[in-house]
């Protein structure tokens, strides 16, 4: 694992933009499954910028949405909804460059992910609870590839999603599971801000557990934390 630590969320932001840039500019096929939320955000405004003032063949890269919450009556999920916003609208990404999963082809994902090469690099945030992508701890084995998690009205995913969208959320939330993110060539996780800094502790530094999703990303053999000094603040 190599760790990253920033003096601030516009440096960790930076870092965040290059290495996604070095990696989509590789002159070849390149995968990519970027997260949505207010982490990336300003790494996503600087990618825009940069790709205006460098030269290689953007329609190589491929990008493929790592989790999906559905909602009734939308023809996208939560998560693509946001991804269109943050990510594929402003950075001019076609859509036969987008491939989506949602409740309908979850189930086929994993073989198409490997019929198109693998995916590349995988760029993740940590929930305060450990989650990543949607692995969710009580609801995740670290054996699972894509799978499918119901969604009840009881829930507390449905009743953050209904209190904090002006959707209604749908029957289910599809996602990457570990098995399908750690068969990725390299994996990128990133988090800021002093509320994350007890679950950063955890997943680096204590126990490969389920209880603690995010921590057997440990495992992969490629994988880079990049940290703001806020968010690293509690690490030995």
């Amino acid at each position: 694992m190599k760790l990253l630590v920033t003096e601030n969320y516009e440096t960790l932001s930076q870092l965040t933009a290059d290495i996604i840039l070095m990696k989509w500019a590789e002159n070849r096929r390149v995968n990519l499954a970027l997260t949505a939320g207010s982490s990336p955000k300003r790494a996503y405004e600087i990618l825009s910028t940069r790709l205006k003032t460098v030269a290689f063949d953007q329609s190589l890269a491929h990008f493929y949405n790592f989790d999906e919450i559905t909602l009734k009556g939308q023809d996208y999920g939560l998560t693509m909804q946001a991804l269109h916003e943050e990510l594929h609208q402003p950075l001019g990404i076609k859509e036969e460059n987008i491939d989506v999963l949602n409740a309908e082809n979850y189930q086929t994902f994993d073989r198409k992910i490997a019929e198109d090469g693998g995916l590349d690099l995988v760029l993740m945030g940590i929930g305060s609870d450990g989650h990543f992508c949607g692995n969710m701890p009580e609801f995740t084995s670290f054996d699972y590839g894509v799978y499918r998690v119901p969604i009840e009205p009881e829930d507390a995913l449905y009743k953050l999603i209904d209190e904090s969208s002006p959707y209604t959320p749908g029957k289910e939330m599809v996602t990457f599971g570990p098995q399908t993110v750690l068969a990725a060539k390299e994996l990128v996780l990133i988090a800021n801000g002093e509320k994350k800094a007890a679950i950063i502790k955890q997943a680096l530094e204590g126990p490969i557990t389920e209880d603690i999703p995010a921590s057997v990303l440990r495992l992969h053999p490629n994988l880079t934390v990049i940290l703001d000094k806020a968010a690293a603040s509690q690490l030995a």
